[in-house]
């Protein structure tokens, strides 16, 4: 039991991320991205994502930027990515295009929504590895 008053850290699990996206989820953000673009604007982006810096986020701030749900744990997909997680087998990067907060456009998850709600059923706190690209 805390004191009152005192505050307690949220632990944070660690778990392993590759270094890069893998090569499936380029097309996959691809074919999102063909739902919401024209063909050239989708392959701009594709390309763009691919020659990215990769860097850290906060699984909380990526779903509030999205505005996306957060998906239940029964979820097949993050089902799936909680057991690689307790497995310990890397996921990949989350692959993302910027929204605009002027024109209230949110961040587009384009490859690795699942891999986020995963992340954060872990620890809302949890670093995920991102790379992220303007809209063109």
């Amino acid at each position: 039991m805390v004191p009152k008053g005192e505050r307690t850290q949220q632990r944070v699990p660690t778990f392993a991320w590759l270094d890069a996206p893998q090569p499936q989820d380029f097309p996959a953000a691809a074919a999102y991205l063909a739902l919401l673009a024209p063909e050239g604007q989708v392959a701009a982006l594709v390309e763009a994502l691919q020659s990215a810096a990769t860097t850290h986020q906060k699984a909380k701030d990526l779903l509030r930027a999205s505005r996306l749900p957060l998906l239940d744990v029964q979820n097949v997909h993050d089902g799936s990515d909680l057991a690689k997680i307790a497995a310990g087998k890397p996921l990949s990067p989350i692959l993302l295009v910027r929204g605009d907060l002027l024109s209230g456009t949110p961040l587009q998850i384009v490859d690795g929504y699942h891999r986020v709600c995963a992340s954060f059923h872990t620890g809302e706190n949890t670093d995920i590895p991102r790379r992220l690209v303007p809209a063109r």
